[in-house]
């Protein structure tokens, strides 16, 4: 109570000392009590000097308090439309304290950001009654609670960023339906329960490292990043359709089964990541006839089988270790990796035949190749595998379909 009382003397102080000047506040008691009220409930961490700024001498809240931005509304009226909170230096921890209810009484805000520090307790339930806010990111901090149904009555919301905090419960269902969201950023938080169906026509979907389960919903065509890896999802791959702007997915370390569509390479024209690792994926790894613009395909740690497709030659990076692949690697792979536009395949722990290299080559120097326990004695020593491959250079001869599966090819590449 004592803070309380000692701002609203401030207060009081303030608007008597800019009522002497000839000049009017550019900056009204409808927001500028909000902004104090929000300044009091957070303070600098060690090494932050963001409110240093913030001094009630000041004739311009407006001009002079770091992260506030004014503009002129429909009635003529100074109006705070953007409030950053915190510096987002590298050399700065932040600021600490709780997000004061005071912000739902900026009710011009269009943009709210909190950047990375150790702001606790929970976001402020009255938020969706700011209609005008577009941009919310609330990031890298501790802020708890659940996600405030509100939020979804911000119908000209265009980003929400609340990732890397404590947040749990269930994502507000009406959430993702709102017609203008593009960016939705909920990753490394504590919630659960399914996706809830996406309306939106999202750019950007991320919701790694939360505890999510059922299925993947329907997803927009116009997605062009997509992230849930470390969840606890399930089933096929359906909703995986065509994603005619699809350039990064990530749906590794969750529980996925059933084959990868063919639709994902052949629809996906600008695809340049895919990470599929360690889920419960069969069946054979799709053909491309074109490769695009892939620069890192992730498909380790599943139970696909059958041959590896020639397309994917053209990847700067590929794994396919940990699966059940057969036959002789594509001698595409071995011109990669030996011209130096392939850095890293790994074929380990497969049951491939062959890998088409001239004996007596010697390892690749620009790339990382292990080709160790598979249906074969590897041409190339073991110095580009992890450490986690093991000394076994080769299958035990009865998990092997022939006795000729060991025989290294030795074809010019």
């Amino acid at each position: 109570m004592a803070h309380m009382s000692s701002l609203f003397v401030s207060l009081l102080l303030f608007f008597s000392t800019v009522s002497a000047h000839t000049t009017p506040p550019s900056l009204g008691p409808a927001d500028l009590i909000p902004l104090l009220l929000i300044r009091n409930s957070l303070r600098d961490l060690h090494g932050s000097e963001f409110f240093s700024t913030w001094n009630l001498s000041s004739p311009d809240p407006c001009s002079s308090f770091s992260g506030v931005i004014c503009a002129v509304d429909s009635k003529n009226i100074v109006r705070v439309s953007s409030l950053t909170l915190g510096t987002g230096l590298a050399d700065s921890w932040g600021l600490t304290g709780t997000l004061s209810p005071a912000l739902c009484d900026l009710a011009a805000l269009v943009q709210l950001v909190v950047y990375p520090g150790k702001i606790t307790g929970p976001i402020p339930d009255c938020i969706g009654g700011l209609s005008q806010l577009r941009f919310i990111s609330m990031t890298s901090n501790l802020i708890s609670g659940t996600i405030p149904a509100s939020v979804a009555n911000l119908s000209l919301l265009h980003t929400l960023d609340l990732g890397y905090n404590l947040l749990q419960g269930r994502v507000p269902p009406d959430l993702t339906k709102l017609g203008g969201l593009k960016v939705l950023i909920l990753a490394d938080n504590r919630l659960w329960r399914e996706v809830p169906p996406i309306a939106s026509e999202l750019l950007h979907l991320d919701l790694r490292s939360n505890s999510f389960s059922g299925q993947l919903p329907q997803l927009p065509s116009t997605l062009r990043y997509l992230c849930v890896s470390g969840n606890g999802l399930v089933g096929p791959l359906t909703h995986l359709t065509v994603l005619p702007d699809l350039e990064f997915v990530d749906l590794s370390m969750n529980e996925f089964n059933g084959p990868i569509p063919d639709t994902l390479f052949s629809g996906s024209p600008l695809l340049s990541t895919v990470m599929l690792q360690r889920n419960n994926l069969s069946g054979q790894i799709p053909a491309m006839s074109t490769p695009g613009l892939l620069s890192t395909v992730d498909l380790s740690h599943n139970f696909l089988s059958g041959e590896v497709p020639p397309g994917l030659a053209g990847a700067e990076s590929v794994y396919l270790n940990n699966n059940r692949l057969r036959g002789m690697v594509p001698r595409d792979y071995v011109r990669s990796v030996y011209n130096g536009s392939m850095k890293t395949l790994y074929l380990q722990h497969n049951y491939l035949s062959g890998f088409p290299l001239p004996e007596g080559t010697p390892s690749p120097q620009t790339a990382a190749l292990c080709l160790s326990y598979n249906c074969m004695e590897p041409p190339v020593g073991p110095a580009g595998c992890p450490a986690s491959v093991g000394v076994q250079r080769s299958r035990p001869g009865n998990q092997c379909s022939s006795s000729s599966a060991f025989n290294a090819t030795t074809t010019k590449v």
